[in-house]
């Protein structure tokens, strides 16, 4: 009969709100996760600044600490998860935990797309494993399905809602029609945006996400430096309610392709047909479309953030660490899915290069000749109208709306069709643009 092997000593840095949902996990489902990963696994070792706070949820099952340098040094522990967040301590923290031989889970995306790349390297060198399921959409296993459940693709393209906020913002405008700063407020009131909510109306936190993703589909460096991020603070309940009449609905939307120039990374605002499944996830859950050659389109859903959504991910990556922790280092899945020294230098295209759809909002001067101008200065810039609404002016307005649909078109000519058109006497203010995608 095989002997018992020891219990897997973890050292948790941070017992915050994911991190009091890891310890809940952990302990809840002890008996199964230990016959799920062949031996238990115990947080041995809390590291946290609010030493009284880790006390009063740990009890005495752990030793808390307020030093996490310490944890990550010490030979009794086998396995760090970092949930400190950020990139300056937080990193210091990782690389020290890799340096000194152990194994590092992490929820932090922010830390993985800026510095995955020297943080890979260090844990390939050591011979130590770095797993993140955490840091993209929370509960929902995307990094184990590009990583290994699709290894048999090429993936194609990679589109997600992948910010819980901005997506129960746009939810909110459209079903209540108020306008961004309302809803914002009540996002905030319910605790689903922060006191300062840049990172996720603005699309940084996409697009950390997306550059972890695309790195994994595409077997790339990570290179969120070139990602293109647009936010959805510009949105106007108006473009809302026009998608909504010509079939479609407005997502923030993480989007990285393969196309022959190169990878497309960009977050912005996109129209998706109603029809679609991903068009229809709402509120503050998470949908991630995944195209690959051989199994086609697949659609991954759920809760990405929260204490038990997140802790679950934390989880099932210390029993995959436990699983693999006497494998030798060359037969471990590689961190970004493709072997270290195959990782292709494909570039990220600039967004001017990007083909895609259009929808056009402007707001003109209601008199003949406005549509002939504006067709001229499109079909110049090699860009062709699949659809028109002309809205009629309200009683004694003389200004109305025109919205229109393009066939696809390089970005860079659309730019230059725009700049023309607020160029035109007939047109009031700044056109309005904002990119379209079948998802097909």
């Amino acid at each position: 009969m095989k002997a018992a092997l020891k219990p897997i000593r973890v050292g948790l840095l941070g017992i915050g709100t994911v991190g009091g949902g890891v310890w809940e996990v952990l302990g809840r489902n002890a008996d199964e996760i230990k016959r799920r990963a062949g031996r238990a696994i115990e947080i041995t070792v809390v590291a946290d600044k609010a030493a009284d706070h880790a006390r009063g949820i740990v009890k005495d099952k752990a030793k808390v600490i307020g030093d996490a340098f310490e944890v990550v040094r010490s030979k009794d522990v086998d396995i760090v998860i970092e949930l400190i967040g950020g990139y300056t301590v937080a990193k210091e923290l990782v690389l020290e935990a890799i340096r000194n031989g152990k194994h590092v889970v992490t929820a932090n995306k922010a830390l993985l797309a800026t510095h995955g790349n020297e943080i890979f390297a260090e844990a390939q060198k050591r011979g130590v494993m770095v797993a993140f399921e955490a840091a993209v959409a929370g509960g929902v296993p995307i990094i184990k399905a590009l990583r290994e459940g699709l290894a048999a693709n090429r993936i194609e393209w990679i589109a997600g809602i992948i910010n819980g906020t901005s997506n129960f913002i746009l939810s909110e405008m459209r079903d209540k029609g108020l306008p961004f700063a309302k809803v914002l407020a009540e996002a905030q009131k319910r605790g689903y945006a922060e006191a300062d909510p840049t990172f996720d109306i603005e699309g940084v936190d996409a697009a950390h996400k997306l550059t972890i993703m695309s790195a994994i589909a595409f077997g790339i460096p990570m290179q969120f430096s070139k990602a293109y991020t647009e936010g959805i603070s510009k949105l106007t309940a108006d473009d809302i309610r026009y998608a909504e009449q010509l079939g479609y609905r407005i997502k923030l939307l993480g989007i990285t392709k393969r196309v022959k120039a190169g990878i497309e990374l960009r977050v912005h605002p996109t129209l998706v047909p109603t029809k679609r499944l991903i068009a229809n996830v709402e509120g503050v859950m998470n949908g991630i479309l995944v195209k690959g050659d051989a199994v086609g389109p697949t659609l991954y859903y759920g809760a990405g953030a929260g204490s038990m959504p997140t802790a679950s991910a934390v989880v099932a990556d210390l029993v995959d660490v436990t699983r693999l922790i006497t494998a030798d280092p060359e037969h471990r899945v590689p961190h970004l899915a493709f072997q270290p020294d195959q990782l292709s230098d494909i570039p990220i295209l600039p967004m001017g290069e990007v083909e895609t759809s259009y929808y056009l909002r402007m707001r003109v001067v209601d008199k003949p000749g406005v549509l002939a101008d504006l067709t001229r200065i499109l079909a110049d810039a090699s860009i062709s109208i699949e659809a028109m609404v002309q809205k009629e002016p309200a009683e004694g307005e003389s200004r109305v709306d025109i919205v229109l649909l393009t066939h696809r078109a390089i970005e860079k000519n659309v730019d230059g069709a725009i700049q023309k058109i607020e160029q035109l006497g007939t047109v009031v203010g700044k056109v309005t643009r904002i990119r379209l995608e079948e998802l097909l």
